[in-house]
C-alpha cells in the first residue's frame, strides 16, 4: 500500500490508524503489510511515519492559500508551480512500487499522489475526516475508486458522480481511546470521584481563547464539579498562578496541567462534560465513547470547517455550540452548568453523541483498501 496525506494531525493519524488496523488484519492471516507513505519532508507525516517504521519518500507540492492578498496570492502561484513536478514523481514512483492500492487522507500533498495514482491505474481510496469536503478531496474524489466519508452529511458536497462510489466508514479514532479507565484517572489526578468532572482541552498546545474563558467561569463551577484543565505548556504558569488565588475550600478542585498524552482514554472515560475545540478528529473520539461536550470552535478555519462540525453535533443534541459573537465566558458557564446539574441531559447528550460515532472507523475504512486492494490484485492476476 501506498499512503499520502498530512501536514496536520487531522489528516495524519487516520492514516496512521488505518495502517495499523490493516497491519492486524494482515497479521492474523499471517501475512504481512508493504506500505510506504508520501508526503512532505516538513510535514507531520514524516515524523509519524519514522516514529512507527514506516518508510517515507518525500514528495514536491504546493498549498493553495484561501487569502487574497498579494503575499499570499504569489506564495499560492509559485507553490502551485512545484504540483507538476510533485505529480510526475508520485506517478514514477508509484509505477516502480505498484502498489495494490493508495490511500489518501487529505491535505495538498495528496494532490499530486493521488493523481499520480490515477495515471498509473492504481485504486485510489479517498478519506475525508471532516463534514464538508476539503479542496484537495474536492478534486481526488472525482478519480477515487472508494471515497470514505466520516459523516452522512458529507455525502452532498461530493461530486454527483462520486456519490456511488462513496460509503460512511466515519473517521478513525486509536483504539486505545475506547478502553479507558475512569479511576485511574481519577487516582492519578487526586479527583474527586463522588463530583462531576469537567475535562477541558484547546488542543496539545492549549488555546489562550478556550483557557480566558474557564479562568472567567471557574469560580462558579467549583462549587458543583471539578476542572481537569490540559491548558498548554505555554500556559501553564499563569494557570497554576490564578489557581493559587482561587478560594481556599474550592482550589484544590481545579487542576491544570500541561499536556495529556498516554493517559487520555482514562481521562476521557472520567470526564462527565468535555470543553474542547472542534476538530475533526477530537470530535472523532468524543462520538466513539459518547461524550457529552461544549464546543468552542476555532474560528475561522479553511472553510469554516470547526464551526461546521461544531453544530453539526449541537444539531443533533450531540453537544453545545458556541461560536461568534456569542463566544463568552456566560455562555460557557450556563453551557456547562446545565451539563454538571443534570444528570438525565447529560445521559441524553451522551447517548445522541454515541449515535454519531463510529467507534468501527478504523476496521471499516481497512476493510474498504482490503477490497480495492485485492480486487486489483485479482485483475493483475487475471
Amino acid at each position: 500500500m501506498a499512503v499520502t496525506g498530512g501536514g496536520t494531525g487531522g489528516h495524519t493519524y487516520p492514516a496512521l490508524t488505518a495502517i495499523n488496523a490493516l497491519r492486524e488484519r494482515l497479521a492474523a492471516e499471517g501475512r504481512e503489510l508493504e506500505v510506504t507513505w508520501y508526503g512532505t519532508p516538513t510535514g507531520l507525516e514524516a515524523r509519524i511515519s519514522a516514529d512507527n517504521g514506516i518508510p517515507f519518500r518525500p514528495i514536491a507540492t504546493g498549498k493553495v492559500r484561501r487569502s487574497l492578498k498579494p503575499a499570499a496570492v504569489a506564495r499560492t502561484l509559485v507553490d502551485l508551480a512545484r504540483v507538476p513536478y510533485g505529480i510526475l514523481q508520485a506517478t514514477v514512483h508509484l509505477a516502480r512500487q505498484r502498489p495494490d492500492v493508495v490511500l489518501s487522507t487529505g491535505g495538498y500533498v495528496a494532490v499530486p499522489v493521488g493523481l499520480g495514482a490515477a495515471l498509473t491505474r492504481t485504486p485510489l481510496v479517498m478519506h475525508e475526516q471532516i463534514t464538508s469536503l476539503g479542496l484537495a478531496n474536492r478534486l481526488l474524489s472525482r478519480v477515487a475508486k472508494a471515497v470514505a466519508l466520516s459523516h452522512e452529511s458529507s455525502l452532498t458536497a461530493l461530486p454527483a458522480r462520486a456519490r456511488s462510489r462513496a460509503q460512511v466508514t466515519g473517521n478513525p479514532v486509536r483504539p486505545a481511546l475506547l478502553r479507558g479507565n475512569g479511576a485511574k484517572a481519577r487516582a492519578a489526578y487526586g479527583l474527586d470521584p463522588e463530583l462531576p468532572l469537567v475535562y477541558v482541552t484547546g488542543g496539545a498546545q492549549g488555546s489562550a481563547q478556550v483557557n480566558g474563558l474557564v479562568l472567567e467561569v471557574l469560580p462558579a463551577l467549583l462549587g458543583s464539579c471539578q476542572v481537569l484543565h490540559q491548558c498548554g505548556p505555554d500556559h501553564h504558569a499563569k494557570m497554576t498562578a490564578h489557581a493559587a488565588g482561587l478560594d481556599p475550600q474550592l482550589a484544590h478542585r481545579y487542576r491544570p496541567v500541561p499536556y495529556v498524552d498516554g493517559e487520555l482514554a482514562d481521562v476521557f472515560a472520567a470526564a462527565d462534560v468535555v470543553i474542547s475545540r472542534a476538530g475533526a478528529g477530537t470530535l472523532a473520539e468524543l462520538t466513539a465513547i459518547g461524550k457529552p461536550a461544549v464546543l468552542i470552535p476555532l474560528e475561522p478555519t479553511a472553510a469554516d470547517e470547526q464551526r461546521r462540525n461544531a453544530e453539526y453535533l449541537a444539531e443533533h443534541g450531540a453537544a453545545f455550540a458556541i461560536t461568534r459573537p456569542e463566544v463568552t465566558a456566560e455562555r460557557l458557564g450556563e453551557s456547562v452548568w446545565q451539563l454538571i446539574t443534570d444528570p438525565g441531559r447529560r445521559a441524553d447528550m451522551a447517548a445522541r453523541s454515541r449515535a454519531l460515532g463510529h467507534p468501527d472507523a478504523a476496521q471499516a475504512l481497512a476493510d474498504l483498501i482490503y477490497a480495492k486492494a485485492r480486487r486489483n490484485g485479482a485483475h493483475r492476476a487475471a
